[in-house]
């Protein structure tokens, strides 16, 4: 969902930085395709639990491009684990990323926001944070920490000219779960539970993403913008 939202931010005239831990190749390959759509881009490798280097990825976001207008938080990371098996350093993993992650790249950039008096911050949650769901509950767990932190931060910039929002997606194909999804009786139990019948595609979040970074949003704060096909609805 990261590459297609930071795509679909390009294709729009931004100018976007990447953030990856792990996987360098695929974000340069992410950033040259941003480039050849006429857009500069960068990739930095930080770990978004880590403060320092969130405030070491911020300071060279500046650094290069004088001002962060727009801030994705897409990290995150899920295993998927039967809640008597969920071991301590499992839990501490999940929330790092997801949860605290979610904060301190928050904070770091809403530091060089205010200086400006204008930003928007989009938090991808997902429908965990409202339904619950088998063997996920550090991930369901964290995601409904950043349905609150979401609401907490947009109250608390709001004077400062940012906007803080969130989005939901049910359930997307991408790398954190095609293997479960080419399960046959898993991808028939969560199909049966999607009204619309659809597993998404990474796509099908950007144009929320660009709503909500747009000025077409100006009063829009604090909220929660559900792409899930109907999971939520029923």
């Amino acid at each position: 969902m990261g590459r297609a939202i930071a795509l679909g931010f390009a294709r729009e005239g931004a100018d976007v930085t990447v953030n990856y831990r792990s996987q360098e190749g695929e974000a340069r390959a992410a950033v040259k395709e941003i480039q050849e759509l006429g857009r500069r881009a960068l990739a930095v490798q930080a770990d978004v639990a880590r403060a320092a280097e969130v405030r070491a990825m911020v300071d060279r976001v500046i650094g290069e491009f004088g001002r962060i207008d727009v801030l994705v938080n897409n990290a995150g990371i899920l295993k998927r684990t039967p809640f008597l098996d969920i071991t301590e350093a499992d839990w501490d993993a999940v929330l790092d990323v997801n949860l605290k992650g979610c904060f301190l790249v928050t904070q770091a950039v809403a530091r060089e926001m205010v200086k400006r008096r204008s930003g928007v911050i989009i938090n991808m949650s997902s429908v965990g944070q409202q339904v619950a769901g088998p063997n996920v509950t550090p991930y369901n767990t964290s995601k409904g920490g950043v349905a609150q932190f979401t609401r907490q931060a947009a109250l608390e910039l709001v004077d400062h000219g940012i906007r803080v929002n969130a989005i939901c997606p049910g359930l997307i194909e991408t790398d954190i779960n095609r293997r479960d999804i080419a399960q046959e009786e898993f991808r028939a139990r969560r199909l049966a539970g999607i009204p619309m019948k659809v597993i998404g595609k990474p796509e099908d979040v950007v144009g929320a993403a660009l709503f909500l970074a747009s000025d077409e949003s100006r009063l829009v704060t604090g909220s929660h913008l559900f792409v899930d096909a109907g999971v939520t609805m029923i």
